[in-house]
């Protein structure tokens, strides 16, 4: 309760006495559940692949586990491990998927309406699995500092570095964030998704392009959201916004330049429902 001043001892018996009632009425806060389980879809206006100048639309499954503030998956996030939780540091291994991409259409395998020709002759990429670790530091509840560090394997065999700064707060009954983002990889990465190999070349009439590491895109992001239920317990709808520029190591690429765009932008809406147990 906020602290008070008060004028006279009967003003500050008489405020103790309604604490106390307020007390026995609300109770102390219920403990946070053991389990958190979040199921939805999300439909998202995005390019069809990473660099096109192709929008689609893609509705993507949301599902989230969590155990306590130790274990967490979901599909966007992956699923990790907070090893280190303490005094505003997380550290912990994690593990991505990165869907692949399909020569015919360029899009995920969620594609609902939309594709792009532009990658006929480039044949298919695969589904990638990516290992590694995250660091993160929260000097409080509304700022995250973040990086990841994954090496894949399957659909590419590259090192993928993402630093990010998070900021996380309410605004009445919503909850919005920002977040500032960079994905940093390796060529092992970069000339799986964006280069030109002189097979492909041949094949898709573009000239031969080979990449080198470095930075893939910078952007930003937010979200906006809007609990549902009592006490925003049991759902959630929330808009979301996007902008991504890719960077030299992935724009200078002919597939890009040629058939692609530098300036990427994304939209979409979400919904979720929780369930809990304890």
């Amino acid at each position: 309760m906020p602290r008070l001043a008060f004028a006279s001892l009967s003003l500050a018996a008489a405020a103790l006495c309604a604490s106390a009632a307020h007390a026995q009425i609300a109770g102390p806060p219920p403990p946070p559940p053991t389990w958190v389980l979040t199921v939805g879809a999300a439909p998202i206006v995005a390019p069809v692949w990473q660099g096109s100048r192709d929008y689609a639309l893609s509705v993507f499954p949301d599902i989230r586990v969590n155990y306590k503030d130790v274990a967490f998956f979901s599909v966007q996030e992956g699923l990790g491990w907070n090893a280190v939780n303490r005094d505003g540091w997380k550290i912990g291994p994690i593990a991505r998927i990165r869907f692949g991409r399909r020569e015919q259409t360029g899009g995920s395998p969620f594609l609902i309406t939309g594709g792009s020709e532009a990658l006929r002759g480039f044949g298919n990429i695969g589904v990638a699995a990516e290992f590694g670790g995250f660091v993160q530091y929260s000097p409080d509840r509304r700022l995250a500092l973040r990086t990841e560090v994954r090496q894949g394997t399957g659909g590419h065999e590259g090192v993928v570095a993402e630093p990010s700064i998070r900021f996380a707060d309410r605004a009445g009954a919503f909850r919005y964030s920002l977040a500032l983002r960079s994905t940093f990889a390796s060529r092992n990465y970069t000339q799986v998704y964006f280069g030109v190999t002189p097979e492909q070349a041949a094949r898709a009439g573009l000239p031969a392009y080979s990449t080198g590491s470095g930075l893939v895109s910078a952007g930003v992001g937010g979200t906006l959201t809007r609990p549902l239920g009592r006490r925003g317990q049991h759902g959630a709808i929330t808009l979301l916004a996007g902008y991504d520029r890719l960077g030299n190591v992935a724009a200078n690429s002919t597939l890009i330049r040629e058939r692609g765009r530098r300036d990427q932008f994304t939209a979409g809406l979400s919904y979720g429902y929780r369930f809990t147990w304890k």
